[in-house]
């Protein structure tokens, strides 16, 4: 059920715990035609980066690498260890975690009275006692922030929200806490995360040791712009054994690449020589994808850099009692992505749903217009259809006129169901009775079928609704609906102006996409046709 976002602001200021308890009625109760089974979800569509990660998993599986999960957070001496002089500019990207201190809170007389107020009565010794014991816990880190409300609720026997008010108005200590930086950083570079993994593995496992991670890394960007991001993926690998060179990052690379298309590479020496790799080792990779050539990309000329590998260096391993060599190769998996997808910025490839621009397909578009009320019986489904067979066969006689579409037993009464046009010089249907709900270029339009509209069914999307079709629906629908109340009922439509007239459910976002994009919603047509119900009598 669709509610007012701006009302229940205004409502969670004045009661925040009412205005939540008022959310239960927003709950729509779906109709019997709407709830399980008989609802159903599509397959959905995967994030591009998430596809091409789980791409490159299945890669380097297929190249013997195991999976490991290496630590996000990293303590800032640890960055020192791995990239020695460089450190301090690697932790000037670095995002520092903070965490809010635990503050020394006493109750005074002065609270006391005031919890009593909020409480509506007063407050006993013992409970006075277990506040005070339960603000002390919490200090000496005992009793954790998320457990701090529900304990004394149990303490006072209140509610969460209103201990929720009691601390923020008795106890402003908790409201003005500020945050304390650590000395624990997020990962920037993936290497972080394999020095603390190889520590711990180079004396318990036999060599060679082949390991890969796909997972986020984090870096303090000064903006944020089509080419970098603050969080991003590395798609990352490790090889220890007793012997290794550069030889062995070409292979990696090839093999790992290969399976995405690329056919060509090229490696040459990086020259940023970042200090935890072994110097002249650092390499760039360079790949050629043909199906990048000529294409809407920066990678048109199909060459594009994909991938940096290098042999960790003595000088940092012995930092972590290491004595066997590391080859490392890395590579961006937004980098992979936006070649695979053609796309040209990282914001755009990641997060779609913060563009100003978007764009629907002519399928999505039809698949945003539904019918609004449809019969929600066997019975009433057959209705509906009876009746569109009914226009379809007579639409053309001439008034008046009445013709039967259906009669038989619903809801433990016999009804008949008729077609009528009681105006004389007329037809019983209206001349757009069977327009069809088409999408044709980027617009919502009813058409009859005629040479004039060849061009459009072509290239457009029919949606399989015509304006008989969406109108039976809502007399059927009315038909359930009178027949349950035990009356006759009288469904009629005269000339469409837009798509409440037909029956017809435009969704939300689409409408504002045709708004936003200047295109249109032209349902429009006389159709003219009545449907009438009567109740025949009661069964036995």
């Amino acid at each position: 059920m669709r509610f007012d976002p701006a009302q229940i602001r205004e409502a969670a200021k004045v009661d925040f715990d009412k205005a939540w308890q008022q959310g239960r009625e927003y709950l729509g109760k779906p109709s019997l035609n709407g709830s399980y089974p008989r609802n159903t979800y599509l397959y959905g569509a995967p994030h591009p980066v998430f596809e091409t990660i789980q791409k490159l998993r299945e890669a380097y599986l297929r190249l013997g690498f195991s999976e490991v999960m290496n630590p996000v957070i990293v303590e800032a001496q640890d960055v020192f260890k791995q990239f020695g002089s460089e450190a301090l500019a690697v932790l000037d990207r670095c995002f520092y975690l903070a965490g809010l201190p635990r503050p020394d809170v006493g109750i005074s007389e002065e609270r006391i009275t005031q919890i009593s107020v909020l409480l509506g009565r007063s407050l006993s010794l013992e409970e006075i006692e277990n506040i005070r014991k339960i603000l002390h816990d919490y200090k000496k880190g005992r009793v954790e922030g998320d457990d701090l409300i529900n304990e004394m609720a149990k303490a006072l026997g209140s509610n969460d929200a209103l201990i929720s008010i009691i601390l923020e108005r008795v106890f402003p200590e908790f409201r003005d806490l500020k945050a304390e930086s650590t000395t624990r950083t997020l990962r920037s570079h993936m290497t972080s995360g394999w020095f603390l993994t190889l520590s711990n593995l180079h004396y318990r496992q036999r060599l060679p040791i082949k390991l890969f991670s796909v997972d986020r890394c984090f870096r303090r960007e000064q903006a944020e712009d089509a080419a970098r991001l603050m969080t991003y993926h590395s798609a990352s690998c490790v090889i220890m054994d007793d012997e290794l060179s550069i030889e062995d990052g070409k292979a990696v690379a090839d093999g790992l690449l290969s399976q995405f298309g690329f056919q060509k590479f090229r490696f040459q020496p990086d020259e940023k020589r970042s200090k935890y790799y072994t110097p002249g080792t650092q390499i760039e990779v360079y790949a050629y994808h043909p199906a990048l050539v000529g294409s809407a990309t920066k990678y048109k000329s199909g060459w594009v850099e994909v991938a940096t590998f290098g042999i960790y260096s003595p000088t940092a391993l012995s930092q972590y009692d290491i004595s066997y060599p590391v080859m490392n190769l890395g590579l961006g998996v937004e980098r992979i992505a936006m070649m695979l997808y053609n796309y040209n910025d990282l914001r755009a490839l990641s997060y779609p749903q913060f563009q100003a621009d978007w764009t629907l397909t002519l399928k999505q578009m039809a698949q945003m217009i539904r019918v609004d009320r449809a019969p929600f019986t066997s019975t009433g489904r057959t209705i509906s259809k009876a009746i569109v067979d009914t226009c379809i066969k007579n639409g053309d006689s001439p008034s008046p006129c009445e013709f039967t579409a259906w009669e038989g037993d619903l809801f433990n009464w016999r009804i008949k169901v008729s077609v009528v046009e009681p105006e004389s010089n007329t037809k019983l249907c209206g001349p757009a009775f069977l327009n069809d709900i088409i999408v044709y270029k980027q617009n919502i339009m009813g058409v009859p079928r005629n040479p004039r509209w060849d061009e459009a069914f072509e290239a457009g999307v029919i949606t399989g609704m015509r304006y008989i079709d969406t109108f039976a629906d809502l007399a059927a629908s009315e038909i359930e609906e009178s027949t349950i109340k035990e009356k006759d009922s009288e469904t009629r439509i005269k000339i469409v102006r837009g798509p409440g007239d037909i029956n017809v459910k435009i969704d939300p976002a689409l409408e504002r996409y045709i708004t936003s994009y200047k295109h249109k919603i032209d349902l429009r047509g006389p159709v003219f046709t009545t449907v009438t119900s009567q109740i025949i009598g009661k069964l036995s």
